[in-house]
């Protein structure tokens, strides 16, 4: 499953295409100008190697992701877990909550999800 890992600023770029879909590349090229200071040429070169990897397609001019966000977050957080905290779930949550309290709407949806997803 290693075609879904995406570096920072492709990941970035992919989000402009997930927030704006479907999109005409020149409204992409405006957007990375904008948002990530990107030079037109800069913009197609990316998009043209995401296109490759099977992440987007441009077809008449017209971008468009092929791979759904949730899957990408989905392969990177569990790369994350298993590379920092051994695969530990436990572990992770216990380091990222470090002393913070979560409301009790946060803990329902934390407890939803664990039965939601229990053997």
């Amino acid at each position: 499953m290693e075609e879904l890992k995406l570096c920072d600023s492709d990941y970035r770029f992919m989000t402009l295409i997930w927030d704006n879909e479907p999109m005409g590349s020149g409204k992409l090229v405006e957007l990375s100008l904008e948002k990530l200071g990107w030079k037109k040429s800069t913009t197609y070169t990316v998009l043209k190697k995401l296109c490759e990897k099977g992440f987007a397609q441009n077809e008449n001019a017209l971008v468009t992701s092929l791979i759904p966000r949730e899957s990408v977050q989905a392969f990177e957080s569990e790369r994350f877990v298993e590379r920092t905290f051994e695969g530990s779930l436990p572990g992770f949550l216990a380091a990222f909550l470090g002393g913070k309290t979560i409301t009790e709407k946060e803990a329902a949806e934390l407890k939803r999800l664990i039965d939601e997803h229990r053997e």
